[in-house]
């Protein structure tokens, strides 16, 4: 298992290879940015194997309950199947953007995301080891 600095910097450097612009400068910047960033990775059922503290605030979940939670989980069941598609998508094309959905937190809080890019991560070999998605809007519903 990498640590969650390794995973961050891949988080970082991933998303500069795919969108060609900087996500932030540092991976400690990373967890403590005032945006969301997830990432999950190649598991047959993708477990969540990082989240900043905007993310964890935002599901109301501490780091190990939610590097434990398959991402699938993360979607009401009904936003599954578009949630599956629009991953899917990512993969084939290395990112897109603009993506908008329904969310819940742990607690059941049902929230929009808007804005969301989702990339593929990059190891250091370049190999894909599985996807993120960040945003900065959000909105309780």
């Amino acid at each position: 298992m990498i640590s969650r600095i390794q995973q961050a910097q891949r988080l970082i450097t991933s998303f500069q290879h795919w969108t060609g612009k900087p996500l932030i400068e540092t991976p400690e910047a990373l967890f403590e940015a005032p945006f969301v960033v997830v990432s999950h990775g190649t598991e047959s059922d993708p477990i969540f194997n990082y989240a900043n503290r905007q993310a964890l605030d935002l599901w109301e979940m501490d780091w190990d309950t939610f590097t434990q939670l398959p991402s699938r989980y993360s979607a009401e069941p009904i936003s599954q199947e578009e949630r599956s598609r629009l991953l899917a998508q990512a993969k084939a094309q290395g990112y897109i953007s603009d993506y908008r959905g329904v969310r819940i937190s742990s607690t059941g809080k049902r929230f929009w995301i808007e804005n969301v890019i989702l990339w593929t991560v990059l190891d250091e070999l370049d190999q894909p080891c599985g996807q993120a998605a960040t945003f900065s809007s959000w909105k309780f519903i």
